[in-house]
Protein backbone atom coordinates (compact mmCIF):
# COMPACT_ATOMS: atom_id res chain seq x y z
CA UNK A 1 0.00 0.00 0.00
CA UNK A 2 1.51 3.36 -0.95
CA UNK A 3 2.21 5.83 1.81
CA UNK A 4 2.09 9.43 0.62
CA UNK A 5 1.27 11.58 3.59
CA UNK A 6 0.86 10.12 7.09
CA UNK A 7 -0.76 13.28 8.41
CA UNK A 8 -4.41 12.55 9.16
CA UNK A 9 -3.95 8.85 8.40
CA UNK A 10 -6.07 6.34 10.34
CA UNK A 11 -5.07 2.67 10.08
CA UNK A 12 -6.71 -0.48 11.46
CA UNK A 13 -5.60 -4.10 11.02
CA UNK A 14 -7.74 -7.15 11.86
CA UNK A 15 -7.74 -10.87 11.15
CA UNK A 16 -10.58 -13.27 10.37
CA UNK A 17 -10.78 -17.07 10.24
CA UNK A 18 -11.85 -19.58 7.63
CA UNK A 19 -15.04 -21.52 8.25
CA UNK A 20 -15.79 -24.89 6.69
CA UNK A 21 -19.45 -25.83 6.32
CA UNK A 22 -20.69 -29.22 7.49
CA UNK A 23 -24.19 -28.36 6.22
CA UNK A 24 -23.49 -26.65 2.91
CA UNK A 25 -24.76 -23.33 1.56
CA UNK A 26 -25.33 -23.63 -2.19
CA UNK A 27 -27.76 -21.40 -4.01
CA UNK A 28 -29.38 -18.00 -3.51
CA UNK A 29 -33.02 -17.02 -3.50
CA UNK A 30 -32.00 -13.35 -3.89
CA UNK A 31 -28.72 -12.64 -5.66
CA UNK A 32 -28.66 -8.94 -4.82
CA UNK A 33 -29.07 -9.36 -1.06
CA UNK A 34 -27.21 -12.72 -1.04
CA UNK A 35 -30.05 -14.62 0.63
CA UNK A 36 -29.61 -18.41 0.71
CA UNK A 37 -32.12 -21.03 -0.34
CA UNK A 38 -31.26 -23.08 2.75
CA UNK A 39 -29.74 -22.69 6.20
CA UNK A 40 -26.14 -23.83 6.73
CA UNK A 41 -23.78 -24.68 9.58
CA UNK A 42 -20.01 -24.44 9.78
CA UNK A 43 -16.95 -24.92 11.97
CA UNK A 44 -14.53 -22.01 12.46
CA UNK A 45 -10.87 -22.99 12.09
CA UNK A 46 -7.78 -21.78 13.95
CA UNK A 47 -6.34 -18.52 12.66
CA UNK A 48 -2.73 -19.58 13.18
CA UNK A 49 -3.15 -21.92 10.22
CA UNK A 50 -5.85 -20.28 8.08
CA UNK A 51 -6.70 -16.59 8.19
CA UNK A 52 -7.13 -13.37 6.28
CA UNK A 53 -5.31 -10.26 7.51
CA UNK A 54 -6.76 -6.96 6.37
CA UNK A 55 -5.39 -3.46 6.89
CA UNK A 56 -7.56 -0.46 6.06
CA UNK A 57 -6.09 3.04 5.92
CA UNK A 58 -8.23 6.16 5.71
CA UNK A 59 -6.97 9.64 4.83
CA UNK A 60 -8.24 12.92 3.52
CA UNK A 61 -5.30 12.81 1.07
CA UNK A 62 -6.46 9.63 -0.68
CA UNK A 63 -7.99 10.45 -4.06
CA UNK A 64 -9.98 7.23 -4.46
CA UNK A 65 -10.79 3.93 -2.78
CA UNK A 66 -8.29 1.19 -3.69
CA UNK A 67 -7.74 -2.45 -2.76
CA UNK A 68 -4.82 -4.89 -2.93
CA UNK A 69 -5.35 -8.65 -2.55
CA UNK A 70 -2.25 -10.73 -1.84
CA UNK A 71 -0.07 -7.89 -3.12
CA UNK A 72 -1.95 -7.33 -6.39
CA UNK A 73 -4.26 -4.38 -6.94
CA UNK A 74 -7.81 -5.45 -7.76
CA UNK A 75 -10.87 -3.65 -9.11
CA UNK A 76 -12.44 -1.60 -6.31
CA UNK A 77 -15.66 -1.37 -8.35
CA UNK A 78 -16.54 -5.02 -7.78
CA UNK A 79 -20.29 -4.82 -6.97
CA UNK A 80 -20.07 -6.91 -3.79
CA UNK A 81 -17.10 -4.97 -2.52
CA UNK A 82 -18.92 -1.71 -3.21
CA UNK A 83 -21.98 -3.02 -1.40
CA UNK A 84 -19.94 -3.67 1.75
CA UNK A 85 -18.22 -0.28 1.61
CA UNK A 86 -21.50 1.57 1.06
CA UNK A 87 -23.32 -0.27 3.86
CA UNK A 88 -20.56 0.31 6.43
CA UNK A 89 -20.43 4.00 5.53
CA UNK A 90 -24.22 4.22 5.71
CA UNK A 91 -24.30 2.65 9.18
CA UNK A 92 -21.48 4.93 10.29
CA UNK A 93 -23.30 8.07 9.13
CA UNK A 94 -26.51 6.88 10.76
CA UNK A 95 -24.77 6.29 14.07
CA UNK A 96 -23.09 9.70 13.99
CA UNK A 97 -26.40 11.41 13.23
CA UNK A 98 -27.81 9.91 16.42
CA UNK A 99 -24.77 11.00 18.41
CA UNK A 100 -23.66 7.46 19.32
CA UNK A 101 -20.26 7.45 17.59
CA UNK A 102 -17.03 8.59 19.21
CA UNK A 103 -14.90 8.40 16.04
CA UNK A 104 -14.03 11.32 13.79
CA UNK A 105 -17.22 12.34 12.01
CA UNK A 106 -15.40 13.56 8.91
CA UNK A 107 -13.49 10.33 8.27
CA UNK A 108 -16.48 8.49 6.82
CA UNK A 109 -16.26 10.71 3.72
CA UNK A 110 -12.55 10.00 3.26
CA UNK A 111 -11.31 7.40 0.80
CA UNK A 112 -9.80 4.12 1.98
CA UNK A 113 -6.89 1.96 0.91
CA UNK A 114 -7.37 -1.73 1.69
CA UNK A 115 -4.67 -4.41 1.87
CA UNK A 116 -5.82 -8.02 2.32
CA UNK A 117 -3.60 -11.11 2.55
CA UNK A 118 -4.48 -14.80 2.95
CA UNK A 119 -2.00 -17.24 4.50
CA UNK A 120 -3.54 -20.10 2.47
CA UNK A 121 -4.43 -20.73 -1.21
CA UNK A 122 -7.02 -18.30 -2.56
CA UNK A 123 -10.00 -19.47 -4.67
CA UNK A 124 -9.02 -23.14 -4.25
CA UNK A 125 -12.10 -24.25 -2.37
CA UNK A 126 -10.86 -23.26 1.10
CA UNK A 127 -13.40 -20.51 1.82
CA UNK A 128 -11.08 -17.58 1.13
CA UNK A 129 -13.97 -15.27 0.17
CA UNK A 130 -15.67 -15.97 3.53
CA UNK A 131 -12.67 -14.99 5.64
CA UNK A 132 -11.82 -12.17 3.24
CA UNK A 133 -15.17 -10.37 3.37
CA UNK A 134 -15.63 -11.04 7.10
CA UNK A 135 -12.24 -9.45 7.73
CA UNK A 136 -12.92 -6.51 5.42
CA UNK A 137 -16.28 -5.70 7.00
CA UNK A 138 -14.98 -6.07 10.55
CA UNK A 139 -11.92 -3.90 9.89
CA UNK A 140 -14.04 -1.19 8.25
CA UNK A 141 -16.47 -1.32 11.19
CA UNK A 142 -13.62 -0.73 13.63
CA UNK A 143 -12.35 2.18 11.58
CA UNK A 144 -15.74 3.85 11.20
CA UNK A 145 -17.31 2.95 14.55
CA UNK A 146 -20.06 0.58 13.35
CA UNK A 147 -21.62 -1.77 15.91
CA UNK A 148 -20.93 -5.50 15.60
CA UNK A 149 -24.65 -6.40 15.62
CA UNK A 150 -24.96 -4.94 12.13
CA UNK A 151 -22.05 -6.81 10.57
CA UNK A 152 -23.65 -10.16 9.78
CA UNK A 153 -25.98 -8.70 7.15
CA UNK A 154 -23.19 -6.58 5.66
CA UNK A 155 -20.63 -9.42 5.43
CA UNK A 156 -23.28 -11.62 3.83
CA UNK A 157 -23.59 -9.12 0.97
CA UNK A 158 -19.91 -9.61 0.17
CA UNK A 159 -19.88 -13.40 0.36
CA UNK A 160 -22.77 -15.34 1.84
CA UNK A 161 -20.69 -17.59 4.08
CA UNK A 162 -18.65 -14.60 5.32
CA UNK A 163 -21.29 -13.99 7.98
CA UNK A 164 -20.30 -17.31 9.57
CA UNK A 165 -16.64 -16.24 9.84
CA UNK A 166 -17.65 -13.44 12.21
CA UNK A 167 -18.00 -16.03 14.99
CA UNK A 168 -15.89 -18.80 16.46
CA UNK A 169 -16.82 -22.38 17.23
CA UNK A 170 -19.92 -23.83 15.56
CA UNK A 171 -22.00 -21.31 13.63
CA UNK A 172 -25.30 -21.45 11.77
CA UNK A 173 -26.48 -19.07 9.06
CA UNK A 174 -30.24 -18.97 9.29
CA UNK A 175 -32.32 -19.09 6.14
CA UNK A 176 -34.68 -16.35 7.31
CA UNK A 177 -38.10 -15.58 5.90
CA UNK A 178 -38.18 -11.79 5.45
CA UNK A 179 -37.89 -10.45 1.93
CA UNK A 180 -35.37 -7.80 3.01
CA UNK A 181 -33.12 -10.46 4.54
CA UNK A 182 -32.93 -8.84 7.96
CA UNK A 183 -33.49 -12.20 9.67
CA UNK A 184 -31.02 -14.14 7.47
CA UNK A 185 -28.14 -13.84 9.92
CA UNK A 186 -25.37 -15.92 11.44
CA UNK A 187 -25.33 -16.94 15.09
CA UNK A 188 -23.10 -19.11 17.23
CA UNK A 189 -24.48 -22.55 18.08
CA UNK A 190 -21.68 -23.50 20.48
CA UNK A 191 -18.38 -21.85 21.37
CA UNK A 192 -14.91 -22.93 20.28
CA UNK A 193 -14.28 -24.50 23.71
CA UNK A 194 -17.38 -26.70 23.63
CA UNK A 195 -15.77 -29.70 21.89
CA UNK A 196 -12.02 -29.45 22.63
CA UNK A 197 -11.20 -32.96 21.37
CA UNK A 198 -12.28 -32.15 17.80
CA UNK A 199 -9.42 -31.84 15.34
CA UNK A 200 -9.27 -30.81 11.69
CA UNK A 201 -6.95 -31.80 8.87
CA UNK A 202 -6.91 -30.10 5.48
CA UNK A 203 -5.48 -32.35 2.79
CA UNK A 204 -4.27 -29.97 0.09
CA UNK A 205 -4.51 -31.71 -3.25
CA UNK A 206 -4.32 -28.56 -5.36
CA UNK A 207 -3.68 -24.88 -4.68
CA UNK A 208 -4.87 -23.86 -8.14
CA UNK A 209 -7.87 -21.59 -8.65
CA UNK A 210 -11.01 -23.59 -9.39
CA UNK A 211 -12.31 -23.53 -12.95
CA UNK A 212 -15.91 -22.71 -11.98
CA UNK A 213 -16.33 -20.06 -9.29
CA UNK A 214 -18.85 -20.54 -6.51
CA UNK A 215 -21.01 -17.60 -7.58
CA UNK A 216 -21.49 -18.77 -11.17
CA UNK A 217 -21.76 -22.39 -10.05
CA UNK A 218 -24.55 -21.60 -7.59
CA UNK A 219 -26.44 -19.61 -10.20
CA UNK A 220 -26.34 -22.47 -12.70
CA UNK A 221 -27.38 -25.00 -10.05
CA UNK A 222 -30.39 -22.89 -9.03
CA UNK A 223 -31.42 -22.61 -12.66
CA UNK A 224 -31.01 -26.27 -13.64
CA UNK A 225 -30.81 -28.69 -10.67
CA UNK A 226 -34.02 -30.33 -9.46
CA UNK A 227 -32.06 -32.02 -6.69
CA UNK A 228 -31.07 -28.63 -5.27
CA UNK A 229 -34.70 -27.64 -4.63
CA UNK A 230 -35.47 -31.00 -3.02
CA UNK A 231 -32.44 -30.67 -0.75
CA UNK A 232 -33.38 -27.13 0.32
CA UNK A 233 -37.05 -27.91 0.96
CA UNK A 234 -36.93 -31.45 2.32
CA UNK A 235 -33.44 -32.46 3.47
CA UNK A 236 -31.74 -29.46 5.05
CA UNK A 237 -34.38 -28.38 7.62
CA UNK A 238 -34.28 -31.70 9.49
CA UNK A 239 -30.55 -32.13 8.87
CA UNK A 240 -29.84 -28.76 10.51
CA UNK A 241 -31.75 -29.80 13.61
CA UNK A 242 -29.96 -33.12 13.75
CA UNK A 243 -26.52 -31.55 13.25
CA UNK A 244 -27.06 -29.05 16.07
CA UNK A 245 -28.19 -31.90 18.32
CA UNK A 246 -25.17 -34.15 17.64
CA UNK A 247 -22.75 -31.24 18.11
CA UNK A 248 -24.31 -30.46 21.49
CA UNK A 249 -24.12 -34.15 22.41
CA UNK A 250 -20.54 -34.35 21.11
CA UNK A 251 -21.56 -37.45 19.18
CA UNK A 252 -18.70 -37.79 16.70
CA UNK A 253 -19.93 -40.85 14.75
CA UNK A 254 -23.26 -39.11 14.06
CA UNK A 255 -21.51 -35.78 13.36
CA UNK A 256 -19.12 -37.46 10.94
CA UNK A 257 -21.82 -39.38 9.08
CA UNK A 258 -23.99 -36.29 8.64
CA UNK A 259 -20.99 -34.25 7.49
CA UNK A 260 -20.02 -36.78 4.83
CA UNK A 261 -23.60 -37.27 3.61
CA UNK A 262 -24.08 -33.53 3.23
CA UNK A 263 -20.79 -33.13 1.35
CA UNK A 264 -21.76 -35.96 -0.97
CA UNK A 265 -25.18 -34.44 -1.60
CA UNK A 266 -23.67 -31.05 -2.38
CA UNK A 267 -21.41 -32.58 -5.02
CA UNK A 268 -24.32 -34.64 -6.33
CA UNK A 269 -26.12 -31.33 -6.93
CA UNK A 270 -23.05 -30.11 -8.81
CA UNK A 271 -23.31 -33.19 -11.03
CA UNK A 272 -27.08 -32.67 -11.38
CA UNK A 273 -26.38 -29.12 -12.58
CA UNK A 274 -26.44 -28.66 -16.35
CA UNK A 275 -23.77 -28.49 -17.65
CA UNK A 276 -22.39 -30.49 -14.71
CA UNK A 277 -19.80 -28.95 -12.39
CA UNK A 278 -16.79 -31.02 -11.33
CA UNK A 279 -15.08 -29.74 -8.19
CA UNK A 280 -13.65 -33.08 -7.05
CA UNK A 281 -10.83 -34.83 -8.88
CA UNK A 282 -9.42 -38.35 -8.85
CA UNK A 283 -7.36 -37.64 -5.75
CA UNK A 284 -10.48 -36.38 -3.95
CA UNK A 285 -12.21 -39.66 -4.78
CA UNK A 286 -9.26 -41.64 -3.44
CA UNK A 287 -9.38 -39.70 -0.16
CA UNK A 288 -13.11 -40.47 0.14
CA UNK A 289 -12.40 -44.16 -0.42
CA UNK A 290 -9.58 -44.13 2.14
CA UNK A 291 -11.81 -42.57 4.81
CA UNK A 292 -14.57 -45.14 4.31
CA UNK A 293 -12.13 -48.06 4.31
CA UNK A 294 -10.47 -46.77 7.48
CA UNK A 295 -13.84 -46.43 9.23
CA UNK A 296 -14.95 -49.85 8.03
CA UNK A 297 -11.83 -51.42 9.52
CA UNK A 298 -12.81 -50.13 12.96
CA UNK A 299 -16.54 -50.65 12.51
CA UNK A 300 -17.31 -47.03 13.42
CA UNK A 301 -16.93 -43.52 12.06
CA UNK A 302 -13.59 -42.27 13.38
CA UNK A 303 -12.84 -39.75 10.63
CA UNK A 304 -15.10 -37.75 8.32
CA UNK A 305 -14.49 -35.79 5.13
CA UNK A 306 -16.13 -32.76 3.63
CA UNK A 307 -15.33 -30.91 0.40
CA UNK A 308 -16.34 -27.37 -0.44
CA UNK A 309 -16.21 -26.11 -4.04
CA UNK A 310 -12.77 -27.57 -4.72
CA UNK A 311 -10.74 -30.79 -4.60
CA UNK A 312 -9.13 -30.27 -1.18
CA UNK A 313 -10.45 -32.46 1.62
CA UNK A 314 -11.27 -31.22 5.11
CA UNK A 315 -11.08 -34.08 7.59
CA UNK A 316 -12.73 -34.04 11.01
CA UNK A 317 -11.63 -36.47 13.70
CA UNK A 318 -10.97 -36.66 17.44
CA UNK A 319 -7.58 -36.12 19.06
CA UNK A 320 -7.23 -39.80 19.99
CA UNK A 321 -7.47 -40.90 16.36
CA UNK A 322 -5.48 -38.06 14.79
CA UNK A 323 -1.91 -39.50 14.88
CA UNK A 324 -2.88 -42.83 13.35
CA UNK A 325 -4.96 -41.32 10.57
CA UNK A 326 -2.19 -38.89 9.62
CA UNK A 327 0.13 -41.88 9.38
CA UNK A 328 -2.46 -43.67 7.22
CA UNK A 329 -2.47 -40.67 4.87
CA UNK A 330 1.32 -40.68 4.79
CA UNK A 331 1.35 -44.38 3.92
CA UNK A 332 -1.22 -44.29 1.12
CA UNK A 333 -0.19 -40.88 -0.24
CA UNK A 334 3.61 -40.97 0.21
CA UNK A 335 4.81 -37.36 0.32
CA UNK A 336 7.62 -35.81 -1.64
CA UNK A 337 8.77 -34.07 1.54
CA UNK A 338 8.88 -35.14 5.16
CA UNK A 339 8.31 -33.69 8.60
CA UNK A 340 6.99 -30.16 9.01
CA UNK A 341 7.07 -29.54 5.26
CA UNK A 342 4.32 -32.13 4.78
CA UNK A 343 2.32 -31.70 8.01
CA UNK A 344 1.99 -27.99 8.75
CA UNK A 345 0.26 -26.30 11.67
CA UNK A 346 -0.45 -27.98 14.98
CA UNK A 347 1.93 -30.76 15.96
CA UNK A 348 0.80 -34.33 15.32
CA UNK A 349 2.44 -37.14 17.28
CA UNK A 350 3.86 -40.09 15.38
CA UNK A 351 2.04 -43.43 15.27
CA UNK A 352 2.72 -46.95 14.05
CA UNK A 353 0.40 -48.69 11.60
CA UNK A 354 -0.37 -52.36 11.92
CA UNK A 355 0.14 -54.57 8.91
CA UNK A 356 -3.43 -55.74 9.35
CA UNK A 357 -4.77 -52.19 8.98
CA UNK A 358 -2.72 -51.51 5.85
CA UNK A 359 -3.76 -54.85 4.36
CA UNK A 360 -7.43 -54.35 5.19
CA UNK A 361 -7.56 -50.87 3.63
CA UNK A 362 -6.17 -52.48 0.48
CA UNK A 363 -5.35 -49.41 -1.61
CA UNK A 364 -2.43 -48.87 -3.91
CA UNK A 365 -0.28 -45.96 -2.63
CA UNK A 366 -0.42 -42.76 -4.69
CA UNK A 367 2.93 -40.96 -4.33
CA UNK A 368 2.70 -37.17 -4.09
CA UNK A 369 -1.09 -37.31 -4.41
CA UNK A 370 -1.42 -34.90 -1.48
CA UNK A 371 0.83 -31.84 -1.54
CA UNK A 372 0.69 -31.18 2.20
CA UNK A 373 -1.54 -31.38 5.27
CA UNK A 374 -2.65 -28.48 7.48
CA UNK A 375 -3.32 -29.62 11.04
CA UNK A 376 -5.69 -27.32 12.93
CA UNK A 377 -8.66 -27.14 15.29
CA UNK A 378 -11.79 -25.17 16.19
CA UNK A 379 -11.11 -21.66 17.47
CA UNK A 380 -12.51 -18.18 18.13
CA UNK A 381 -13.68 -15.88 15.37
CA UNK A 382 -12.46 -12.37 14.59
CA UNK A 383 -9.45 -11.00 16.39
CA UNK A 384 -9.35 -7.57 17.94
CA UNK A 385 -7.84 -4.83 15.83
CA UNK A 386 -4.41 -3.30 16.19
CA UNK A 387 -3.96 0.39 15.52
Amino acid sequence: MPENDKQGLSVVTCTAPVNIAVIKYWGKRDEDLILPINSSLSVTLHQDQLKTTTTVACSRNFQQDRIWLNGKEEDINNPRLQSCLQEIRRFSRKRRNTGDSTSDASSVSHKVHICSVNNFPTAAGLASSASGYACLVYTLSQLFGVESEQLSAVARQGSGSACRSLYGGFVQWKLGTQLDGKDSLAEQVESESYWPELRVLILVVSAEQKSVGSTSGMHTSVETSQLLKYRADVVVPSRMEEMIRVIRERDFPAFGELTMKDSNQFHAICLDTYPPIFYLNNMSHRIISLVHRYNQYYGETRVAYTFDAGPNAVIYTLQDHLPEFVQVVRHFFPPEVNGEEFVKGLTVCSADLSEELKRDINMEPTPKGIRYIISTKVIVGLRKPTY
